[in-house]
């Protein structure tokens, strides 16, 4: 285990001297009663007092005045022991070595919130999420003009360098994201662009454990698959091996020996309920952590239930600001009240990026985490104001296995929410569609056709979940809700109606597939078979919803993506030659090329490839890198 190298004295610590709201077990759907509550609970709480003579650290404050007044709420609440500890808290880097402005004006907002710390302790650590290097060539390697500046071992050592010198004494940690493993020109396989990663970093595993204070530990999972993905090459994937590391540790710091542990990945988990942009990430499979595998998507929820050692998982990926009031999710309903949304123990936090051309809605943002045996502090370090920092949440420990969560302010971004779409099922919620799960026939829609404002979900007789939004059909997880991936497009479902009918087979199954010795009367089971129809109004035509071999229903075909880096060079060398031969500008050269994908799966194979041309579109007309737009596919 990773131990900080400074001897532990004391720690910026954090206020609680707070009220009794349990809004961590407030339904989603109260959110916009409970804000209002919140804030006026905040105002009349002892640190708000605005007669103190301290800034109000729930706003957007300069860094000197933040950390002064943070540290007279720590004295004032009993002062610092050794439990105390702050952690700076990076998301995707994207380094672009031409562009070095934004992570130089980064660490500058970083250096006088470490050193306050360093000063007072030496309880720190800085954590990056990974996603260190820009996707695209930067004018790195003149022998290779097309090799991705990502996971090359220039990227990464420039990455070590900026990292380890973020602010002077302070450790850092780093996982691996989505990105990290695609120097795929400089090395053959997963394992040789891993090797690699761990060795400019001086890590010995892909995970990390990091005691930062008394009973307090960071610990990273990191994505260790590129190249062998089996769907999208940009599926954040922790392997077998550091999942049953993650667990067994668990299992040896529990709750009920005070430990307090904080999780930090590149993705979040199924169930974490994070802000997520439907239209890009749940399309391509890419939202959660091990998305594409039903099981281990789910592990990681089911571990954050079973140890409420788990305090708080940070996360980023999505590359979206910290102003959202869902950018932090709080766990919702007591253990005993479970499963949904059953969140443990554990608050769940966005990050946002720190340079402006990797930003799919113009925020710059980093988090800072402080604490101590008390509870702890989420805040943003805004670097589009200068380094300014806010508090976003509190959250006090009631005892080892309980806490309470309150917002600081309101959702900052509420004018954005009709231009994200973030709507996700609530257990309850008016848009629950009754009967398809019972009902020989069930018409999900009445018989009216989808429009982009038809809001529905409904559960089938197999508990698999099923929803319309944005003139999308997709599929949830029957567990958590969380949105896990695309069954119909806007093209094909707008204009047409739903309706889930029985095929009229009844299937009857034991846990054996014969009679085995032994099981002779043993009782069956009878599952409804079900089919999902989408209706053409118009023409009559009718198409079935067909489920995968595995039982779910959303479209795993996002191919990996050295088959279309392989694909796009084509498609680049086919416009050089048009252009030599017939004279074209690359405006025009562009236009004049087609691709064919023909690989045995006729219809879904051209959804794929249509999809791919959109996002090869994409690149062109987007100089920022694929992490700008709120729409299209990842690539």
């Amino acid at each position: 285990m990773k131990t900080s190298n400074s001897k532990i004295q004391l720690s910026l610590a954090i206020t609680m001297m707070i009220p009794p709201i349990v809004v961590s077990f407030t339904p989603p759907t109260l959110r916009s009663r409970q804000t209002s509550l919140r804030t006026e609970t905040r105002l009349s709480t002892p640190f708000f007092d605005r007669n103190d003579g301290m800034a109000n650290r729930s706003e957007l404050v300069d860094a000197k005045d933040w950390i002064d007044a943070a540290v007279a709420s720590t004295l004032k609440s009993g002062g610092f022991d050794e439990s105390s500890f702050l952690v700076g808290i990076l998301g995707d880097l994207h380094i672009d070595p031409r562009k070095m402005e934004d992570y130089e004006e980064g660490k500058n907002d970083w250096k006088p919130i470490f050193e306050a710390a360093q000063q007072a302790h030496g309880n720190t650590c800085l954590v990056s999420l990974g996603d260190l290097g820009e996707s695209k060539n930067c004018d790195h390697n003149k022998d290779n003009p097309a090799e991705l500046f990502s996971g090359t071992t220039l990227c990464h050592e420039i990455a070590a360098d900026f990292l380890g010198n973020v602010a002077t004494g302070v450790p850092y940690e780093v996982i691996g994201g989505n990105h990290d493993l695609e120097g795929i020109d400089e090395f053959a396989t997963d394992e040789e662009n891993l090797e690699a990663f761990m060795k400019a970093h001086n890590k010995p595993t892909p995970q990390f454990c990091h005691q930062v204070a008394d009973k307090t530990l960071l610990v990273g999972l990191g994505s260790t698959v590129f190249r062998d993905a089996p769907y999208t090459s940009h599926e954040v994937i922790i392997d077998q091996a550091q999942i049953d590391w993650f667990e067994d540790l668990l299992k040896n710091h529990p709750a009920d020996d005070d430990w307090k542990i904080f999780v930090f990945t590149h993705a979040p988990p199924n169930g974490s309920g994070l802000r997520i942009i439907q239209e890009n990430h749940v399309v391509n499979g890419c939202c959660w952590l091990n998305h594409s595998d039903e099981s281990q998507c789910r592990k990681f929820i089911e571990l954050v239930r079973e140890h409420r050692c788990i305090k708080a998982w940070f996360s980023g990926h999505f590359h979206l600001g910290q102003d959202y009031q869902d950018s932090i999710t709080f766990p919702t309903i007591p253990i005993e009240e479970g499963p949904y949304p059953h969140r443990g123990s554990c608050v769940f936090a966005q990050t946002s990026v720190m340079r402006k051309g990797t930003s799919r809605d113009g925020r710059q943002q980093s988090r800072l985490l402080r604490g101590n045996k008390h509870g702890f502090e989420i805040c943003t370090v805004d670097h589009q104001e200068g380094g300014k920092i806010r508090l976003d949440a509190t959250i006090t420990y009631s005892d080892n296995s309980n806490e309470v969560g309150i917002y600081m302010h309101d959702d900052a971004a509420y004018e954005h929410d009709n231009y994200f779409k973030v709507y996700q099922p609530t257990e309850g919620d008016l848009q629950y569609v009754r009967g398809a799960d019972t009902d020989e026939q069930s018409s999900i829609t009445d018989d009216d056709p989808v429009t982009m404002d038809t809001k529905a979900w409904w559960r089938l007789s197999n508990n698999r979940v099923l929803g319309v939004l944005n003139g999308m059909l997709l599929e949830y997880d029957e567990s958590t809700l969380a949105p896990l991936g695309l069954v119909l497009t806007k093209e094909e479902l707008l204009g047409n109606s739903i309706t889930v009918v029985d095929s009229g087979i009844e299937d009857c199954f034991t846990e054996f597939d014969d009679a085995s010795e032994g099981m002779e009367g043993a009782e069956c089971c009878k599952e409804r078979e079900q089919a999902i129809l989408v209706h053409d109004l118009k023409t009559n035509n009718v198409t079935i919803a067909q489920p995968n071999e595995d039982g779910s229903y959303w479209r795993k075909i996002v191919r990996n993506k050295i088959a279309r880096m392989e694909e796009k060079r084509r498609e680049q060398a086919a416009i050089q030659y048009i252009q030599e031969q017939a004279g074209l500008d690359d405006k025009d050269a562009k236009t004049s090329i087609q691709s064919t994908w023909v690989s045995g799966n006729g219809y879904e194979d051209q959804l794929c490839a249509d999809a791919f041309y959109q996002s090869l579109t994409f690149v062109f007309m987007n100089q920022q890198g694929p992490y700008t737009s709120t729409s299209g596919n990842a690539l």
